[in-house]
């Protein structure tokens, strides 16, 4: 069974264009969800690698939008946010492939990762934000 994910609220930081990109990122994750539920085929797999190419796209924009707003707030572990931007993009270059692994497999980790990082994030920037 694929990870389902839900947003929580919870998960808010209180800046809407973070907040509005963790949804994205757990709206794609509930759609590799749904490729994973409807089966196999060549169809079916484009619209899954179309959709988690989305995904890690949408990560990679992300993370460089909290890197910014770190940096902007004069955050002294914004250099740490860099280091979670390497690590992702050596993750989805060399390990998260069809190579690897086997759709499912991408949907459970990428979600789980998703979903660790937002609640990571999430608690992170409102503290942040919360001292201005």
């Amino acid at each position: 069974m694929p990870q389902r994910l839900q947003w929580d609220p919870g998960f808010e930081v209180g800046h809407e264009d973070i907040d509005a990109q963790h949804r994205g990122l757990l709206v794609l994750c509930e759609r590799l969800a749904g490729h994973c539920l409807q089966g196999g085929g060549a169809a079916h797999e484009q619209r899954f690698d179309a959709d988690f190419e989305a995904l890690k796209a949408l990560v990679r924009e992300h993370l460089e939008s909290e890197a910014t707003l770190l940096s902007e707030l004069g955050d002294p572990d914004a250099e740490d946010h860099r280091v979670e931007q390497a690590e992702f993009d050596y993750l989805a270059g060399e390990i998260m492939t069809t190579g690897n692994f086997d759709r499912l497999e991408l949907q459970r980790f990428v979600a789980l990762w998703c979903l660790g990082h937002i609640t990571a994030s999430a608690a992170r920037l409102r503290a942040r934000l919360a001292r201005g």
